[in-house]
C-alpha cells in the first residue's frame, strides 16, 4: 500500500508525553484557560494571541502564534470533545494550505502527578513526515509539553513540615473538625466555628476571629480523599452562609485555590507536604498568587507550628 494513503495509525501520528509534577486538575486547567494557554503555548520562543475562545464541544479557538523569526502563524482549532478533566479531542487548522490533523491530550492522575499524552493523527503519513520536517514538529511537541511544566512549576506553592507523630494521629488532625479546631488558621486567631463533611464533594466551612475583632470565614471542597496518605481540595474565602468571596487583603487574590495534601511516614514520622496553586484564574491573580508566596510560606508555617504544639498535648 502507498504510504500515502497509509492507514496504519502510528505511521500517521506524532506522540508525544511527559510526567508533570502537578494534579490532574491543574493541568487540564493549563488548557482550558485562554489565559493560561497564552503564557505557555507552542514551542521555545514562540508567543500568542488569541483571538476566539470557546471551549466546548463545537466550540473553536483562533489565536496567532508569533515565531522567534518574526513571522505570525495563523492557527485554528475545533474542539471535538471534552471530558473534564480526562481527555480533549480537537482538530487544528492553520495557515491556507497547512495541513490538518486531529489531535487527542489524555490526563492521567499518577496520584499528585500527571502523564499528559498528544496524538496528532494526520490524514497520511506523507503529511505527517512532512509536518515533522519542516516545522520540526516532533521537538516542537516536546518543547511545547516543557513549557507547559514550566509554567505549572512557576506558580505552584509547595510547602513541607516533619511532625514527630504518626501518620494515622496526623491524619486525624486534617480530617476532624474537633481537631482542625486547634491548629487551623493564622496565629492568633480563635475559632468561631466549623463544620466538616469529609467526602468528594463534600464541605469544611469554617469561622475564625482576628486580633483585631473581625471575623474571617473560609471553605475546602474536597475532591479527592484516600486515608490516610491523601486528600485533594479547593480552598476559597466565604462568608458565614458559605459563599465564596474575595479574600479580604486583596481583591485580585485567586477565588479558588486547588491544593494537594500528602502524608508520608518514615521510622514513626510523618511528612506533611502542601501543594497549592490557582484553578479558574486570570493573569493577573496568578502573579498575585507567586507574589505573596513569601507571606504565606510564613502563615503555613504559623499554622504548623500550632500543629506541632497540639500533637504534643494529644500524644
Amino acid at each position: 500500500m502507498d504510504a500515502e494513503n497509509s492507514t496504519d495509525l502510528e505511521a500517521r501520528s506524532i506522540v508525544t508525553t511527559r510526567v508533570i509534577d502537578a494534579p490532574r486538575e491543574l493541568v487540564f486547567d493549563a488548557f482550558t484557560n485562554p489565559d493560561h494557554l497564552t503564557r505557555w503555548w507552542g514551542p521555545n520562543g514562540f508567543s500568542t494571541t488569541t483571538h476566539v475562545f470557546d471551549m466546548r464541544p463545537g466550540g473553536e479557538w483562533r489565536f496567532t502564534m508569533h515565531g522567534p523569526d518574526g513571522r505570525d502563524y495563523e492557527n485554528h482549532i475545533a474542539y471535538d470533545d471534552i471530558v473534564w478533566p480526562e481527555r480533549i479531542a480537537y482538530t487544528h487548522g492553520g495557515d491556507k494550505g497547512a495541513v490538518q490533523f486531529k489531535s487527542t491530550v489524555t490526563f492521567d492522575d499518577l496520584g499528585g502527578k500527571t502523564r499528559i499524552t498528544m496524538r496528532a493523527v494526520f490524514q497520511s503519513k506523507k503529511n505527517r513526515d512532512w509536518v515533522a520536517e519542516t516545522y520540526g514538529a516532533v521537538e516542537g511537541a516536546k518543547q511545547h509539553l516543557g513549557r507547559l511544566d514550566e509554567f505549572l512549576a512557576e506558580s505552584a506553592f509547595v510547602i513541607s513540615r516533619s511532625f514527630e507523630a504518626p501518620r494515622a494521629l496526623v491524619w486525624k488532625m486534617w480530617s476532624e473538625a474537633e481537631h482542625l479546631a486547634k491548629w487551623w488558621g493564622p496565629k492568633g486567631f480563635t475559632w468561631l466555628s466549623g463544620k466538616l463533611d469529609l467526602r468528594p464533594g463534600g464541605v469544611f466551612h469554617y469561622g475564625m476571629r482576628a486580633p483585631n475583632g473581625g471575623e474571617m470565614w473560609g471553605k475546602f471542597i474536597y475532591r479527592e480523599i484516600t486515608p490516610p496518605e491523601r486528600i485533594v481540595f479547593v480552598n476559597s474565602f466565604s462568608d458565614a452562609t458559605g459563599n465564596t468571596t474575595r479574600a479580604p487583603f486583596a481583591t485580585d487574590w485567586p477565588l479558588e485555590v486547588l491544593n494537594v495534601l500528602t502524608l508520608s511516614e518514615e521510622d514513626g514520622k510523618t511528612t506533611v507536604t502542601l501543594r497549592g496553586e490557582p484553578i479558574n484564574a486570570t493573569a493577573p491573580e496568578r502573579d498575585k498568587f507567586k507574589a505573596m508566596q513569601s507571606s504565606m510560606r510564613q502563615g503555613f508555617g504559623g499554622a504548623f507550628d500550632q500543629l506541632e504544639n497540639y500533637l504534643k498535648e494529644v500524644r
